[in-house]
């Protein structure tokens, strides 16, 4: 053997591995092409740094989708609580009736207590009227009555609002239908209407009025605790709970509901006209049940608000027109209340008299 064989042997595995090499980069450019890597990537050696890429675009274009995804889905949310503020505020509000809807009942409901600012005030319930009376598709309408009373003012006002409206819209009539109870300033309203129904165990009645107020002069004087109120006037601390209470003031304050229990029985005798039955009870500020009210002429039968609108007005459709004020609006009078309240009391105003 020559000198020469030796180095033949050890050039022969050197070529075996670039071999080896050769068919590696092959199988790397066959991976890369199923890959769909760019042919120079794959030609320089660089696919795993391509496939690297990819991924991190892939990885940052999904979270691009979902971020989107999440910004799209609180905007919705956002979206629908505005709706529901805005609803709730009155921004958005659905009319009480449909004006037009055809021959029909007009239903008005007085559901509480009567009072200045209040769920049940003059303003709401003659709005309702109102509408209710505009309406030229309206062949009657009923006062649906659930009311213990409140304010005389309230009470008043409605009571002159309803003979305004009835002498204007004489070919339409009006009836009030008492369900649970119509008591005072309640019973004041419905003695303005043409008829009123009741149910046989309604409560109705309660002609009266009356002034709340309290006293702890004792109290006090056991606790030893001493009232200092400075006045310019003898009687600017009228009725005041922790003042005694002198017979003048007394005599002034009967004088004033007495003032106020005389409009009361003038409007009642004015509605209901000869249909009163005479008694001395009348007008004493009891309540009776519906049976026994339409013996003293307090109301003229038994009937619901359908059966009024099906057999008394003939048209058994009912719509209702009932002013609902808003949340921004009950809030609004829920604060001016609160605050006339407040100025009433910092001046020594006592608590109003009241149709309960």
């Amino acid at each position: 053997m020559s000198e020469q064989e030796p180095d033949r042997k050890r050039v022969e595995p050197t070529l075996a591995g670039a071999g080896a090499d050769a068919g590696a980069a092959a199988g790397g450019a066959a991976a890369a092409a199923a890959l769909g890597l760019r042919a120079e990537g794959s030609a320089t050696g660089g696919w795993e740094r391509t496939v690297l890429e990819r991924l991190v675009m892939a990885t940052v274009e999904e979270q691009r989708r979902a971020r989107r995804w999440r910004i799209f889905f609180r905007l919705l949310t956002l979206g629908l609580l505005l709706l529901l503020l805005a609803v709730a505020m009155g921004w958005i509000r659905t009319p009480a009736a449909t004006v037009g809807a055809g021959r029909h009942t007009a239903v008005v409901e007085i559901d509480g207590v009567l009072l200045t600012g209040g769920d049940v005030d003059a303003d709401s319930v003659i709005t309702s009227l109102r509408g209710a009376f505009k309406d030229t598709a309206t062949a009657g309408v009923v006062l649906r009555i659930n009311s213990p009373g409140g304010s005389p003012v309230q009470a008043g006002m409605i009571y002159d609002e309803i003979r305004r409206l009835r002498a204007a819209h004489p070919n339409t009539p009006m009836h009030a239908v008492v369900e649970e109870i119509c008591a005072s300033g309640g019973y004041y309203i419905a003695s303005a209407a043409d008829r009123i129904y009741v149910d046989k165990a309604s409560l109705i009645g309660s002609i009266g009025v009356r002034m709340d107020s309290f006293g702890f002069t004792e109290a006090m004087d056991k606790l030893g605790i001493e009232r200092r109120l400075i006045t310019a006037g003898q009687n600017k601390g009228f009725l005041d709970p922790f003042l005694p209470l002198n017979d003048e003031q007394r005599a002034h304050a009967q004088r004033m509901v007495a003032v106020i229990h005389q409009q009361f029985i003038d409007a009642v005798r004015q509605g209901r006209g000869e249909r009163l039955k005479e008694s001395p009870d009348l007008f004493s500020g009891l309540v009776w049940p519906g049976t026994v009210g339409i013996e003293l002429g307090l109301a003229d039968g038994l009937g619901s608000v359908r059966s009024v609108a099906r057999e008394v007005i003939k048209a058994e459709d009912l719509v209702d027109f009932t002013h609902r004020p808003s949340l921004s609006e009950r809030l609004a009078r829920r604060v001016g209340t609160a605050a006339g309240d407040a100025v009433a009391r910092h001046l020594g105003a006592t608590a109003p008299a009241q149709l309960r």
